[in-house]
């Protein structure tokens, strides 16, 4: 039987980190005497709100449960001294902060962290140090590089994420400290949110790097992370998944099917069961996956309801979570936040369930072949999936204008809701589109579970020195709503991931694998399946211009015509992993 007690409130404790700055924390926990098993998180935005205080988990009711919960903010933001530069400090600071924790009086010693988004990120941050003091950790809808999957995807910047988190949340949300460190006026506040409320023209802006809302020091990140479109060293001394071998803490993975860092959250799962530092680590890895969008707890993801029992309250998100602490910072072994390793959500049946392993062991990897007589064009055009072969057809081809991108619309989105609704959306306006390739099944005569990673494998060719493809996976129901699924990219300069960009010869037929992540789906009888082929989902990701210039520097673009192949010789096609009843 759970015992709750009183709570004191201590607020603004200082934590001092190694080069003298101090940082600072408020702390929940029982008012009673004694030593108690603490739970951290260390946030960019804001201790003292009440997304940070009862947002991943609710610091009362955990404090009331025998826990000291502290709430930091970290090194230069809010309440914090000190310059903030995104994940660079994570580390050292994560290690100073859990062991100054774990040193405290009120404390028994061990320390778990919880959070969401960048508070993942500290968590794994954290993790990477070895931290004697750290015991477990609960890291929601977070990547596992900063690079590939969060700031790039498949060579792409990833346009709208950077730019409205930089502007909103990191630029306009921490204005009093940044406006105090960097002397600006109020005409400057006045521009960020001007910017803020008019991003559309900012997303359009060309070039890139000349864009001046971030500018004067208000977020050097933002165009660092533009000038270092490869994998380079200033993205492997951040990497997580580069880092699983080091890490020797369990962790509970908590990700959404809509979520803008889905695939991280499944790679540090299968990273951590494989490479983990220790066997305890190995062995103390779960993954939960609901069909939830970047910051949304209830039920509906974009236009989408997937139902009551889908919401982050109902699967009792805060009770796991107290739960897997419970059995590593308090040894009640008994204590499990799912009954097995993984808990997803299987979308289409929306119903939840419980299984040993990720990918599952039971999918067959199946291919279903791109076809068309040369007019798969838009919905009106004649393409379609199947899983037979393709014989001597002619290809599909289409422009790609930089000028006229393809508009994004809904997906794995962050960070603002005027301009990036995220989650599900009626694809049928975008597949009204001419550079849009639609390929769709006849209506299905049973149903059938796509559960697992998805690529598509394209053959294509184009008339341009670098361009880019996109791939979306979506489900239509016997309406004709096309729900989307999950989507993704390719730069063909980058087309040899974490390789040095390699351009194309015009006229070539290339082979491209689209990573489109991974998903959860019973489409049902009568539904389809369609993949829509294109070359631009602006303004989630930066717009090809064509060129071969250099990314974010170039001003000039010029049209390509591309041609996609699906013959006996260029299969074309996308891979499901289908799960049979």
């Amino acid at each position: 039987m759970t015992i709750r007690t009183s709570i004191r409130f201590d607020q603004n404790l200082e934590v001092t980190m190694r080069d003298g700055t101090k940082t600072y924390a408020d702390v929940f926990r029982p008012a009673a005497d004694g030593q108690y098993p603490v739970l951290m998180t260390r946030t960019p935005y804001d201790k003292s709100s009440g997304a940070s205080r009862s947002g991943a988990l609710d610091a009362i009711n955990a404090a009331s449960q025998g826990y000291a919960v502290v709430i930091q903010d970290v090194r230069g933001r809010y309440s914090s001294e000190g310059e903030f530069y995104t994940f660079v400090n994570e580390t050292e600071d994560g290690l100073d902060s859990i062991e100054w924790a774990a040193a405290q009086p009120w404390a028994a010693g061990k320390v778990g962290m919880y959070g969401a988004s960048y508070v993942g990120a500290t968590q794994w941050l954290a993790a990477r140090s070895e931290a004697p003091s750290l015991a477990a950790i609960v890291p929601t809808v977070t990547a596992s590089d900063y690079h590939e999957g969060w700031a790039w995807q498949g060579g792409a910047f990833e346009l709208g994420f950077n730019l409205s988190w930089s502007v909103g949340s990191l630029a306009h949300g921490n204005w009093n400290a940044l406006s105090a460190q960097l002397g600006l006026s109020n005409s400057a506040l006045e521009n960020l949110i001007s910017s803020k409320d008019n991003l559309q023209p900012e997303f359009q802006h060309l070039p890139l790097s000349e864009m001046e809302v971030l500018k004067n020091g208000l977020a050097p990140y933002y165009y660092d992370w533009l000038s270092h479109p490869e994998y380079d060293e200033y993205w492997q001394k951040l990497s997580i998944q580069d880092n699983h071998n080091k890490i020797q803490v369990p962790a509970l993975n908590i990700g959404g099917w809509h979520d803008i860092f889905l695939g991280g959250t499944i790679r540090n799962f299968t990273g951590m069961k494989l490479s983990g530092g220790n066997q305890s680590a190995r062995d103390g890895q779960r993954l939960l996956l609901g069909p939830w969008v970047h910051g949304n707890t209830g039920t509906l993801a974009g236009s989408y309801n997937y139902g009551t029992s889908s919401s982050r309250d109902k699967e009792n998100i805060h009770g796991r979570t107290l739960s897997f602490f419970d059995k590593y910072l308090k040894g009640e072994t008994s204590k499990e936040p799912i009954d097995k390793s993984v808990r997803i959500f299987v979308m289409g049946i929306n119903e939840w369930r419980d299984e040993e392993e990720w990918p599952l062991d039971r999918a067959v990897e199946t291919n279903f072949y791109l076809h068309s007589r040369g007019g798969a064009n838009s919905l009106r055009g004649d393409g379609v999936l199947s899983q037979d072969t393709p014989a001597n057809e002619p290809p599909d081809s289409y422009h790609y204008n930089p000028q006229f991108p393809v508009p994004t619309a809904g997906g794995g989105l962050c960070c603002d809701d005027v301009f990036m609704q995220n989650g599900v959306f009626d694809q049928r306006p975008i597949e009204q589109r001419s550079d849009v390739l639609v390929y769709s099944t006849p209506p299905l005569e049973e149903p059938l579970e796509v559960t697992g990673p998805i690529s598509v494998t394209l053959y294509a060719s184009t008339t341009a020195l670098d361009t880019d493809f996109t791939a979306k996976l979506v489900d239509v129901d016997t309406s004709g709503f096309a729900r989307n699924l999950t989507d993704g990219i390719i730069r063909a300069r980058y087309r040899k991931p974490r390789n040095p960009a390699s351009f194309i010869t015009p006229g070539d037929i290339v082979e491209y694998s689209i990573d489109l992540w991974s998903t959860s789906n019973v489409f049902l009888k009568g539904h389809q399946i369609r993949i829509e082929i294109s070359s631009s989902n602006f303004p989630r990701f930066d717009r090809n211009l064509n060129t071969g210039g250099e990314i974010g520097s170039e001003l000039a673009f010029v049209s390509a015509l591309q041609t996609i192949h699906h013959s006996s010789e260029f299969r074309s096609h996308v891979t499901l992993p289908i799960v049979e009843k």
